[in-house]
């Protein structure tokens, strides 16, 4: 157990699994690295050889995430990592193929096949393609595909190692964020179970439940409202696909309250259907969001920090349902 940054923790579980199984492979257009806090160097080429981790793929991210899902469809387990920026050029071959498999030969063939975004998020400066958050949502609507966000270096490797080890699809949305802090991590492999939340904090006034890069401003809204005298329940969905829908179901008939904080955009996004879900199994509860409004992101820092909802806005909206 130590601490580690984002990028190091999952790579280092996907060290794990592919020594444990020798079949699987990466597909990446770079060289896969990551250097510990004490030093420690993964190589998975220099490691695991061209022929499982083939570098400097074609930056033609539909053909080499194509190429993977091939060999999976094969029933060789494969990760492909095409860049936050160019998931949308993947979106046909989750589309049509790779999610859809299963269903189409009845069950008898499986997709061992995890679709990795790494670096998602918006960053000031890189406008346009180059930065955006929220996509997860647009996967989540298909059917097929699994779909996880992990909000901390220890959940990302546990939620890697499960996504490698699940027999379908997963896509797996590593947002660049986790990469710039570091929490206790555990030196051997473990998996998270997909398809269940993390109640970091029990309360009994309200829900508040953070979505990967949010959780952040999650905690430390809980930790200012816990000083105003208010008790928050933080919930990390950490699975968008499936939805943990009973164990927030749960803590909403506990609270009463529901507060959903998403960095990814406001219409048709992942908070609208937790607040929908919860809805359904609650009815009579108080509901709210916190989301990106539906426009591109700005280059500017500025622009961008006002329209993501942080921890002023989640304390200030916690109060209003609470007060009301």
């Amino acid at each position: 157990m130590a601490p580690k940054p984002g990028r190091y923790a999952v790579i280092e579980g996907i060290q794990q699994e592919m020594q444990r199984d020798s079949n699987l492979s990466l597909w990446w257009w770079i060289r896969p690295t990551a250097v510990s806090p004490l030093g420690k160097v993964i190589d998975l080429h220099r490691e695991f050889g061209q022929d499982r981790v083939p570098m400097y793929t074609p930056i033609d991210e539909e053909w080499f995430v194509g190429a993977a899902a091939g060999a999976a469809m094969s029933g060789v387990p494969c990760i492909a990592n095409p860049g936050y920026m160019c998931m949308a050029r993947a979106f046909d071959l989750v589309f049509n193929q790779i999610g859809k498999l299963r269903h189409m030969t009845g069950g008898q063939a499986s997709m061992p096949f995890v679709l990795w975004q790494d670096g998602a998020g918006r960053t000031p400066g890189m406008a346009g393609q180059h930065s955006d958050a929220g996509q997860e949502a647009l996967f989540a609507g298909l059917p097929g595909v699994k779909v996880v966000v992990p909000s901390n270096p220890h959940d990302a490797k546990g939620l890697m190692i499960s996504a490698i080890r699940d027999p379908d699809p997963v896509i797996f949305y590593h947002y660049g964020s986790i990469n710039r802090v570091r929490t206790d991590v555990p030196d051997d492999a473990y998996a998270l179970k997909i398809g269940e939340a993390n109640i970091v904090q029990e309360g009994s006034d309200i829900t508040i439940v953070g979505i990967g890069p949010s959780m952040a401003d999650v905690n430390s809204a809980a930790a200012t409202l816990k000083g105003d005298g208010v008790s928050v329940e933080v919930v990390d969905i950490r699975s968008i696909k499936p939805m943990p829908a009973a164990q927030i179901a749960a803590s909403v008939r506990k609270t009463g309250k529901l507060l959903v904080v998403d960095h990814g955009h406001e219409t048709m996004g992942a908070s609208a259907e937790i607040i929908a879900r919860a809805a359904i199994d609650v009815p009579g509860a108080k509901f709210a969001r916190l989301a990106f409004p539906d426009a591109p992101p700005p280059g500017n820092r500025e622009m961008i920090q006002w329209m993501t909802p942080d921890a002023d806005r989640t304390v200030a909206a916690a109060k209003k349902m609470v007060t009301a």
